[in-house]
């Protein structure tokens, strides 16, 4: 059997789907141990998770202006979230792997400390990519940018990983798992040593919720815009509202976190909803763009209004688009009667998203999840032994 030690940043989307692969490796009989934000991962992973606590820099963590888009916004997560989280993370990381001596680290793309922490120390590490965008280069037109990136990685590196290291930490010699497909990261070229493994799933802490308020007569619609958009969602959250306020034949269910909307007339309003057993019962969904809400949704062949704000989030979206599975609208400007719209073409059995929706929903379980993922990752850690 083998050792395993998964690095994550305090991000609960990029948590969960190797929640669902070190349960699976768990249950095969192999040894897992964690390296992150311990409050975080045990309300995630229960207390039976062994788990070594790492600092986190002395900042508010990803508050960034509402208005920060586009490049601007990119530059902030790696600057001011991504690399000091690194830096913060690495003497525990260390630590970690000193005391675990695992066969393989598994770490997250953003948890960049995982990654190079394991290549100072001489031992085996492959990344698992919560997200598509690290994939299909979304940098590729913006040159400055990606040269400004790869400045910013290389000074990390010469801090605490190996500076004689040519690669990007990102994407390390024993390669990285994927929790996406094919048919919806499209026929583009993909870096060497991805494996696409689909959506890992797993199950979630239960959420209280007024199911006996879902009306069996009306078409359920989640709109949801994550934890992380609550300064910025609110105009959004209104004109939603209004889009479904003007269909009486939906029922609106609304995450709203911030408690921007109050008591809303024909929908349910809640702070926090089970997105997971929620999803079986809608019809569309409406969302941020974010790469868990959009394959949760696919999973359950739910096609997306897609409102992207920044980071992956319009790669997804267009991903999203390209299979046929939604319809994207301007996030900043869009209108009641523009959302109603795109509302209304999801919903129509005849335009071909609901179909969409379901094929992808087929690829995501024919590429095998949790299990695909830990097969990959064993297979890895048996072939790739510790150089110190």
């Amino acid at each position: 059997m083998s050792r395993f030690l998964f690095v994550v940043p305090p991000l609960v989307g990029h948590v969960n789907p190797l929640a669902a692969v070190a349960a699976e490796l768990t249950a095969r009989g192999h040894d897992v141990a964690w390296a992150g934000h311990a409050e975080l991962l045990r309300r995630l992973l229960g207390p039976g998770a062994r788990v070594h606590d790492c600092a986190l820099p002395p900042t508010d963590l990803l508050h960034r202006p509402p208005e920060l888009t586009g490049p601007a916004a990119f530059r902030f997560l790696w600057r001011d979230f991504f690399v000091p989280l690194a830096d913060a993370m690495a003497p525990d990381v260390a630590a970690a792997v000193e005391r675990e001596r695992p066969d393989l680290v598994v770490a997250d793309q953003h948890a960049v400390a995982g990654s190079l922490v394991a290549e100072r120390l001489g031992v085996p590490c492959a990344t698992s990519a919560s997200t598509s965008a690290e994939l299909v280069d979304p940098l590729a037109g913006l040159p400055k940018v990606a040269a400004w990136l790869t400045d910013l990685l290389t000074d990390l590196r010469r801090r605490i990983g190996d500076p004689a290291a040519a690669h990007d930490p990102r994407h390390p010699p024993a390669g990285v798992v994927a929790f996406t497909t094919r048919d919806l990261v499209g026929d583009v070229p993909l870096p060497a040593g991805v494996r696409l493994v689909g959506p890992a799933v797993t199950s979630r802490p239960p959420v209280g919720f007024p199911w006996d308020r879902l009306d069996p007569h009306r078409r359920a619609v989640l709109v949801s815009l994550g934890t992380a958009n609550v300064d910025a969602g609110a105009r959004f959250l209104r004109e939603a509202v209004a889009a479904l306020a003007a269909r009486p034949h939906v029922q609106g269910v609304v995450a709203d976190p911030g408690g921007v909307l109050g008591d809303v007339p024909g929908a349910l309003v809640l702070p926090h909803v089970p997105q997971w057993d929620l999803l079986a019962r809608c019809a569309a969904v409406v969302c941020h763009s974010g790469h868990n809400t959009v394959c949760e949704s696919l999973w359950h062949g739910v096609p997306l209004v897609l409102a992207p704000i920044r980071d992956d989030q319009p790669v997804v979206a267009a991903q999203v688009v390209a299979a046929g599975a939604g319809v994207r609208v301007r996030f900043g400007r869009v209108t009641a009667a523009a959302l109603g719209a795109a509302l209304d073409a999801v919903l129509d059995p005849a335009s071909g998203h609901l179909d969409a929706a379901r094929a992808l929903a087929r690829s995501f379980r024919a590429a095998g999840g949790a299990p695909a993922a830990a097969d990959h990752l064993v297979a890895v850690a048996a072939r790739t032994p510790a150089t110190a």
